[in-house]
């Protein structure tokens, strides 16, 4: 998809509106964060959290390797 986006002032600042149907395939709505990645090939945008996935990693690990814990705290 080839899209042109119109720059804006927003107030000191720069900034871009992203058209519905961009947002909806990156599956974000207002206030969500997205993440500007350089890559060989340009800059893509995100909403790709590698930080988040990583603790995500951790917190499903911990689940499956301390299922009984858990289950014992949540009685």
């Amino acid at each position: 998809m080839v899209k042109k986006l119109k720059l804006r002032a927003i107030g000191n600042s720069t900034g871009v509106v992203l058209p519905k149907e961009i947002l909806e395939k990156l599956r974000v709505t207002q206030g969500d964060e997205l993440m500007v990645l350089e890559t060989p090939d340009g800059i893509t945008l995100t909403s790709y959290d590698p930080e988040f996935a990583r603790q995500m990693d951790v917190a499903e690990r911990i689940m499956r390797e301390d299922r009984d814990l858990l289950k014992k705290l949540a009685e």
